[in-house]
């Protein structure tokens, strides 16, 4: 006879995939900032734009999976293939932002 789960047991998809999605909101909104609010030389105006607007595109579909997961009381999931992309938009913020700050502080020390 197999074992009988537990009664109630957390959620796998709530336990991992709620704190992912918040995750990805957290870096997103991170990356606008900065995107926004900064002229980042390392890029060219219509590279910053085109990563500003894959960031935004990126934030909607993050806040519409949180929205679908919350109206299903976690029984929808988000496909790995798109968990991929935002996870690989992620990490292409990072080393932007990375170089700029490297980029900025190099200039910072030159009027030293």
């Amino acid at each position: 006879m197999p074992p009988t789960p537990p009664s109630n047991p957390p959620s796998l998809l709530k336990t991992i995939l709620e704190p992912l999605l918040a995750d990805f909101q957290y870096w997103f909104e991170r990356s606008r900032t900065l995107l926004e609010s900064e002229r980042l030389h390392i890029l060219s105006t219509e590279q910053q734009s085109a990563l500003l607007e894959r960031v935004m595109i990126a934030q909607r579909e993050v806040i519409a999976a949180q929205l679908l997961f919350q109206a299903t009381n976690a029984q929808v999931g988000v496909a790995m293939a798109q968990v991929a992309t935002w996870h690989r938009l992620v990490g292409e913020c990072w080393q932007v932002s990375s170089c700029w700050r490297a980029a900025r502080d190099t200039s910072a020390r030159e009027f030293d």
